[in-house]
C-alpha cells in the first residue's frame, strides 16, 4: 500500500518537473521578465503613479471664448467680412451647378461648402465627381480656394429613386421629403461654425444663377428670403420659361381648414391636382420686366435656393421630417421660422434655374 502511494507521488512530482521545462513555459516566462523590466527601465516605470505628467511651463489647454453677438449679418457681407456656408444635399452632380457655383462673385475665403451624399450606387458615382472638382478647385492657387469643404454621406437609406417622374409623384411625397429633411438637418448642425452669419441652401440641380446671388440675397437683411426657381425648356423650337418651385407660397383659408380637419401626421403637399389648397404660388407672381428685388411675405418656403441667418438655425429653426402643422421639411422650415419670430420673404421676379427639362 505504502509503495503504491509512493509511485502515484513520484510519477505526480515527474508531471511536475516536465511541464515546468515545456518550451513553450519557458518562453512565455522570459517574455514577461523581459517586459518587467523595460517597465522598470522606462521613464516613471515602478512610480506606482499613474497620474499623467504636468506640462511644461507656459504650455496651457486652450479654451476658446465667442461672443456670438459679434457674429454680424448686414446688408453688406463682403464689406463686413461675413461668413457664408453653402449647403447642399447632392444625389447627383450636376457639372453645371459646379461651374455655377464657382461664377459666384462672393470671395471664396469667406465661403465655407457643405455637402451630404446618400447611400445609393448613383450616389456613390456622384461623391466621386464631386471629389473630383473640390479637390481640383481647393488644390489651386490659395486665393481660388474655399474657406473650408464638409462632404458627409447619410447614415439613412434614401427611400425612393432619384428619376425626376418618381420622385415628384404625390405618394412618395412624405418619405422623400421626410428623408430630405433628415439630411438637411444633418447637415447644417454638423457643418455651421461660431463665425457663420448666413446659411445658403443650394440644392444640387441649380445650374444657373445671378453670380451676385449671395449679395443680393444678403442686401434684403431678412431672416429668411427665397427667389424664383423657373425652368428653361424649348416649346416647338423656341427656348421659354416656366415655374419650377411651387413651394414658396402664401397660404389660403381652403388650406387652413384641410388642416384643421386632417390628423396630426397628414400633410399638405404642394402643386398637386389630388390636393387643391388654393394657396397663391410665388412662382406665379412673376411679373415680366419687374423688379428684382421686389419683396413679399410667405407662410411656406422652397429650398432650391434658400438664404436663412445663422441665427434662424441657431434658434432652432430646422427641416422636420414629421409633419408640424401638417407641413413637413422647407415648408414645415418656413413655419417654424415663424413660430421663432422670423418672417420669410420671397423675390418673385429673382430667377434662379434648375437643369434644362429633357
Amino acid at each position: 500500500m505504502q509503495s503504491t502511494n509512493h509511485h502515484i507521488q513520484t510519477a505526480t512530482m515527474v508531471a511536475r518537473s516536465l511541464r515546468r521545462s515545456n518550451p513553450r513555459t519557458l518562453v512565455l516566462a522570459l517574455i514577461l521578465f523581459i517586459g518587467f523590466l523595460m517597465f522598470l527601465l522606462s521613464p516613471g516605470g515602478g512610480s506606482g503613479s499613474s497620474l499623467p505628467k504636468p506640462p511644461k511651463q507656459g504650455l496651457r489647454r486652450p479654451i476658446s471664448h465667442y461672443k456670438m453677438n459679434n457674429v454680424k449679418t448686414t446688408k453688406d457681407p463682403i464689406g463686413n467680412r461675413e461668413r457664408v456656408l453653402i449647403l447642399t444635399p447632392l444625389a447627383r452632380f450636376y457639372p453645371g451647378y459646379w461651374a455655377n457655383l464657382l461664377k459666384l462673385t462672393f470671395p471664396r475665403e469667406l465661403v465655407e461648402l457643405g455637402f451630404i451624399v446618400p447611400k445609393t450606387r448613383e450616389g456613390n458615382a456622384a461623391l466621386k465627381q464631386l471629389e473630383d472638382a473640390v479637390r481640383k478647385v481647393q488644390s489651386g492657387p490659395k486665393k481660388g480656394r474655399f474657406h473650408g469643404v464638409t462632404i458627409m454621406r447619410q447614415d439613412f437609406d434614401t427611400p425612393t429613386p432619384q428619376n425626376e417622374k418618381d420622385r415628384h409623384a404625390l405618394a412618395a411625397q412624405k418619405l422623400r421629403r421626410a428623408a430630405m429633411a433628415r439630411a438637411r438637418n444633418s447637415l447644417v448642425f454638423t457643418t455651421i461654425g461660431t463665425e457663420t452669419s448666413w446659411v445658403l441652401w443650394l440644392d444640387s440641380d441649380i445650374i444657373e444663377t445671378p453670380p451676385t446671388l449671395i449679395q443680393d440675397l444678403a442686401s434684403h437683411d431678412k431672416s429668411v428670403i427665397v427667389p424664383n426657381c423657373f425652368q428653361r425648356y424649348v416649346d416647338n423650337g423656341v427656348s421659354a420659361i416656366r415655374p419650377y418651385d411651387f413651394n414658396s407660397w402664401h397660404d389660403s383659408p381652403k388650406a387652413l381648414e384641410m388642416a384643421s380637419k386632417m390628423g396630426k401626421d397628414d400633410v399638405i403637399f404642394e402643386g398637386y391636382r389630388e390636393m387643391a389648397t388654393y394657396r397663391t404660388l410665388m412662382a406665379y407672381e412673376r411679373v415680366e420686366g419687374g423688379s428684382a428685388h421686389a419683396e413679399t411675405l410667405l407662410d411656406g418656403v422652397g429650398g432650391t435656393a434658400l438664404m436663412v441667418k445663422a441665427e434662424v438655425h441657431r434658434d432652432g429653426a430646422m427641416f422636420p421630417p414629421f409633419a408640424f402643422y401638417n407641413l413637413i421639411e422647407t415648408e414645415g422650415f418656413a413655419k417654424m421660422a415663424r413660430r421663432l419670430g422670423y418672417q420669410p420673404y420671397g423675390l418673385p421676379n429673382y430667377l434662379v434655374f434648375p437643369h434644362f427639362a429633357s
